[in-house]
């Protein structure tokens, strides 16, 4: 295993608190059944890079038959951005530890753009992967078999000698099915345990 390619969300990032979730529906002035069907029913063409965060909020909106004003479309895209920015430090950390051994880092990512440059702009960390398959850039999303094809691509490296990890048992298992090594993350500090087994 010479590269270990991360999922962001729900790995290195923390995913939606209840309190950021809370404050979207608020915002949005919605049920919030209704709102968050309406919220992932529309992410994925917004993950891809197909439309911007207005039209994103647009989709969204008219599915639940809010009226959207410039104000609320900024104030939206400011709650969600803000959901998706807490950081896991001790995954971090990680980081630093795998490069400094000597393993090639990749991110594959399902972000939209306002996310990513967000990232790239506030998380210096960013800097240590070779590759950055960002779904809004590369056009295509996990667990769509592109997104691995156009990373071990990047990488160039068979496919064998790459862990994917992610904390979604579909997206680990799409990695599988085209030959990347996979592991189902629950925390640091149990990959740091796979990996420390799994080396020679």
């Amino acid at each position: 295993m010479k590269a270990v390619l991360f999922d962001l969300f729900g790995v290195i990032a923390r995913v939606q608190s209840a309190e950021s979730q809370a404050v979207l529906v608020r915002t949005a002035g919605a049920d919030p059944d209704r709102f968050w069907e309406a919220y992932w029913s529309q992410r994925a063409p917004y993950d891809r890079g197909e439309v911007t965060g207005p039209g994103y909020w647009h989709k969204v909106s008219a599915q639940l038959g809010i009226p959207l004003d410039a104000r609320l479309t900024a104030d939206l895209i400011a709650a969600d951005l803000d959901s998706w920015s807490e950081i896991d430090p001790h995954a971090v950390e990680l980081l630093g530890l795998l490069a400094d051994r000597g393993f090639v880092l990749g991110l594959l990512s399902n972000i939209p753009e306002e996310l990513a440059a967000r990232y790239e702009v506030t998380q210096p960390w960013l800097e240590r992967f070779a590759v950055r398959g960002l779904s809004c850039r590369i056009g295509s999303a996990k667990p769509e078999p592109a997104a691995y094809q156009w990373c071990v691509r990047a990488l160039d490296l068979p496919p064998e000698e790459i862990l994917f990890v992610d904390d979604r048992a579909d997206n680990v298992r799409a990695a599988c099915e085209l030959g990347l090594r996979g592991h189902l993350f629950t925390s640091p500090e149990e990959l740091r345990a796979a990996l420390e087994a799994a080396s020679p």
